[in-house]
């Protein structure tokens, strides 16, 4: 296959680029009984193993069932009907305030724009405006049948875009989800740890902290 020699930038969307973690909060807070900072901890705790056990699942079916695992996990009684707070209100998660204005940027230096998602084809077009820029390729779990850190995403972008692998850089929060998959594919890789998280740094090409240094970064790989 001829490869194009357009330059593409790929990042993972919630938590990198859209702050579903405020957002999970906001939502469900009103029914965590005081106790949203435990749920929030233990939903991080489960929603892997939940993976595990449901490879396939839609990422709603991932939300609920993690939501369920880790109110019980705590002691939290969760109706289900509180459950399902966090699906149905998804598309009220925002963008973090260095999103558009890093994506318009690396836009106008003549990248183009691709997301790999461990998400539902409607959770994320229901968020896709508040990115406030156009994305060229979308790639999402349920459309492949599979989530990061499988390579899936990444083998079905590349396929879809015909991308040189010398001229993708991939960006994301995740460091296991994204930046070890990326690593093992040979790509260039910036790791936005937002959370200062404490991951070994040594496996990526760049480390920041926040998507207003990414367009810089970028240019000086």
């Amino acid at each position: 296959m001829q490869r194009s020699d357009e330059r593409w930038i790929t990042f993972d969307c919630y938590g990198t680029l859209l702050d579903w973690q405020t957002a999970f909060r906001r939502i469900l807070e009103p029914v965590a009984d005081g106790r949203i900072e435990d749920l929030v901890h233990a939903f991080h705790a489960v929603e892997p193993e939940v993976q595990r056990d449901a490879p396939t699942a839609s990422y709603k079916a991932i939300l609920l069932e993690g939501v369920a695992r880790a109110s019980q996990r705590i002691g939290l009684d969760l109706a289900p009907a509180d459950q399902e707070r966090i699906v149905t209100e998804w598309g009220t998660i925002e963008a973090f305030p260095d999103t558009p204005g890093a994506l318009g940027a690396l836009r106008d230096a003549g990248w183009k724009l691709g997301i790999l998602t461990n998400c539902d084809n409607d959770l994320f077009e229901s968020t896709r405006a508040a990115l406030g820029v156009e994305i060229d390729c979308v790639v999402t779990a349920e459309e492949i049948h599979s989530y990061k850190p499988a390579l899936g995403h990444f083998e079905v972008f590349e396929a879809r875009t015909g991308v040189d692998r010398a001229n993708w850089v991939h960006a994301a929060v995740a460091w296991w989800h994204d930046m070890v998959p990326a690593r093992d594919l040979g790509l260039r890789r910036v790791w936005v740890d937002r959370e200062h998280s404490g991951h070994d740094a040594s496996i990526v090409t760049a480390h920041i902290h926040d998507m207003a240094s990414l367009p810089a970064t970028v240019a000086s790989l």
